[in-house]
């Protein structure tokens, strides 16, 4: 084989990039052109910097300082071939002559012809006095010269994010507009911009698995089933929680996949199990948060037959997570439907003037004349979101003396409510306000860490019984019903709450052992209590096992292996070693058992430490980083609790997105095109959102509506609508 010598600058640009101008040239008399000149009556000799010649083992050959000094080595590679000194093109691979004794015009003559470079005209090339960037900062004075490809990925990207249709591409006014901006720029036909799309959810679908992938803490799992109104297909989105190593609370999305009929309990678990293996999660997954129904629950038996339970907490006994948004939507749709003929008055007054234009002036215009501003619409609530109910009722009562004004004004408005349905409104909303407060907590796009939720669920118990007291008939029933539900889902707090809950420095086991007689009553709490401590001290445990365990194997039996001694000695005594190493291995197990009161004073000390101010300010998952070295058993639990979310919120924000995706001019897209879309614009969020303020991020968010400046300093003031709250 022929022997080939490489030359190269180690600090040369790189190969996918044309040269730039120096700091030199910008401001000063030198210009592209004046280069261009120059490079003609180079002849190889060099003035400053000297390239070593390397062969292919990457040694250096003896004798071969050369000098290099043409811009034309920017752009080709010398090497030695059969003795002869070549150079081939980085852009095309074309082999070219490079003897010093011919010069470098033949060389830079190709350049200007090549067809692979990445710019076509090196005047191309215009100077940037400053662009700014995302993050509200600015660059320095910079050469910029247009890249085609990269303006072929901000496009996509463009579309991804603000959800623009793919047909954009082939709008007029767009490749117009594209036209005016860079006359080179070739857009893309809509095939070819949903291939670059693709590629971008490949590459960032290998980002955020290998994001994953260095995770060294535990991943919660949330997921959710939903059907699109267009397609009538059947949707499920896979969302993994975690604290990165900046103990920051992180989500990704994992899967947006279309799922076919039937939605059997089989069916899904395959898809979720498949998922888990697919992303390496099997054996680091801690929860699964899902809705409450059968089929979930059959979900869940189906995957923990086939998690190696080893991997999981408590062996699986944690690893279902039931929604609790879903369980409070359970708990107040049970006490409504026992008074929903009394509040029906109000619907149907609600739905009679908001049904038409005219109807509603007319409303406006008594409000008006009573002198009462009409700053909140009239909304109509949806059935099956107690929430909406809420709101509905909230609006209509603002508005008692407007309804009673209008009663007159047309015959065919006959449902005019009473007095004793204002008075059970008033009392309904002021019961339910805390529900409400509660859910928009649990539904936030940016939900909190699992602590803060067994004090609103305790909140909750106790208001319940506090209305069971009523003497109002229909609100005694409808808390008596609520409390039913409320006991059947809530009379064992589940494990991860309770721990949350412990983890947190303001309340520890102290407060919620004097919590829980709200929630149980003085005899049962006694017992509840006995069972938390109890598992309290079953996990730590757990991970005191665990965190040995891996030291063990990481060390081995002798902290590694013994210096000086050989792979064949070691062959034919370990053999014979083997009985005493089991003897020692169990008298370090042995050790370590009669040694917990170690690893017991980590967890002592903490619940034994004075609480923190109940009403203080505290970011949790910040106090833990901080506190990791006086508690680092109970620091790496902390980081696998917290990032449990309560809620499936975050399967369920993707659908509320995916409501967009689906839209009439999507509906025929390909599942697979639909995937990549809602992954990639989730992936591309949170880069974003890593790296700008939350003003600028206001930018990157899909536009619903237009609106005027008037009209959105209106709704700022304001004006509610249902779409705000649901």
């Amino acid at each position: 084989m022929a022997n080939n010598v490489l030359i190269g600058n180690m600090n040369s640009t790189s190969q996918n990039h044309a040269p730039t101008a120096s700091s030199q040239d910008v401001g000063g008399s030198g210009s592209n052109q004046q280069n261009t000149d120059s490079v003609d009556q180079q002849d190889g000799t060099n003035i400053n910097d000297t390239d070593t010649v390397f062969d292919e083992d990457g040694d250096e050959v003896v004798g071969s300082k050369r000098a290099i000094r043409s811009p034309a080595w920017q752009h080709f590679i010398k090497f030695k071939l059969n003795d002869e000194v070549k150079a081939r093109c980085k852009h095309c691979s074309k082999v070219l002559g490079a003897d010093s004794k011919n010069g470098t015009k033949h060389l830079l003559a190709h350049y200007q012809r090549c067809l692979h470079k990445p710019y076509p005209d090196i005047r191309q090339s215009i100077l940037v006095q400053e662009k700014k960037k995302l993050d509200g900062t600015t660059t320095h004075v910079s050469n910029y010269t247009f890249n085609a490809d990269t303006s072929r990925k901000d496009l996509a990207e463009m579309i991804i994010v603000h959800e623009y249709p793919l047909s954009i591409v082939e709008h007029h006014g767009f490749r117009k507009f594209v036209g005016g901006l860079q006359p080179l720029f070739k857009v893309p036909c809509r095939n070819t911009i949903k291939d670059d799309i693709k590629r971008i959810y490949d590459y960032e679908r290998d980002k955020t698995m290998s994001l994953l992938a260095k995770t060294k803490s535990r991943i919660a799992v949330t997921t959710d089933m939903w059907t699109s109104n267009h397609q009538k297909k059947g949707f499920m989105a896979m969302t993994a929680h975690f604290v990165d190593q900046n103990w920051n609370l992180q989500s990704r999305i994992m899967r947006f996949i279309y799922v076919p009929c039937p939605h059997t309990s089989d069916v899904l678990a395959d898809i979720l199990y498949t998922t888990l293996c697919d992303w390496n999660l099997d054996r680091k997954v801690s929860t699964l948060t899902v809705d409450n129904c059968t089929t979930n629950d059959a979900i869940i038996r189906i995957l923990l037959e086939k998690l190696p339970l080893k991997s999981l907490m408590m062996n699986g006994d944690l690893f279902h997570m039931r929604c609790c948004a879903h369980i409070l939507n359970l708990i107040v749709q049970d006490g409504l439907s026992l008074i929903k003929f009394e509040i029906e008055r109000i619907r149907e007054s609600v739905a009679f003037w908001s049904a038409s234009p005219k109807r509603e002036q007319n409303f406006v215009t008594a409000a008006e004349q009573l002198g009462i501003p009409y700053s909140k619409k009239l909304i109509l609530d949806c059935k099956t979101r107690w929430n909406s109910t809420f709101l509905m009722l909230s609006v209509a009562i603002s508005y008692k003396e407007v309804f009673d004004r209008v009663k007159t004004r047309d015959s065919k408005y006959t449902c005019f409510p009473t007095e004793k349905d204002w008075e059970l409104a008033s009392e309904i909303c002021e019961r339910l306000q805390l529900f409400y407060e509660v859910t928009v907590m649990f539904s936030g796009s940016k939900y909190p860490t699992a602590n803060v939720f067994f004090p609103l669920i305790c909140e909750i118990g106790y208001s319940l019984r506090e209305w069971t007291k009523s003497p109002i008939e229909e609100i005694k029933m409808m808390a008596d019903q609520m409390v039913s539900k409320f006991n059947k889902y809530w009379s064992v707090i589940h494990g991860v709450m309770g721990m949350a809950a412990v983890l947190d420095p303001r309340y520890k086991l102290k407060f919620v052992e004097l919590l829980f007689p709200v929630l149980y009553g003085e005899e049962k709490a006694k017992i509840e209590f006995q069972n938390l401590e109890a598992f309290v001290q079953t996990l730590f445990q757990e991970y005191v096992s665990s965190n040995a365990s891996k030291k063990r194997k990481s060390e081995g039996f002798y902290g590694g292996s013994v210096p000086g001694s050989s792979s064949f000695g070691s062959s034919i005594s370990s053999g014979h070693r083997v009985g005493f190493k089991k003897l020692l291995s169990d008298i370090a197990s042995i050790t370590r058992d009669d040694d917990e009161s170690g690893g017991m004073s980590e967890l002592d000390n903490y619940l034994k430490e004075k609480l923190l101010p109940k009403d203080m300010e505290l970011d949790l998952l910040a106090w833990w980083k901080t506190n990791g070295i006086k508690y680092p058993t109970l620091q790496r639990i902390a980081k696998d609790i917290l990032a449990i979310p309560v809620s499936t919120v975050a399967s369920e924000s993707a659908f509320s997105t995916s409501g967009r995706l689906v839209s009439p001019h999507r509906s025929r897209l390909h599942p697979k095109t639909l995937e990549a879309l809602m992954c990639a614009q989730s992936w591309l969020l949170n880069e974003i959102r890593a790296t700008c303020s939350e003003e600028t991020e206001t930018y990157c968010r899909s536009v619903e509506f237009d609106y005027d400046v008037e009209e959105e300093n209106t709704k700022e003031s304001g004006t509610t609508s249902l779409d705000d709250f649901v």
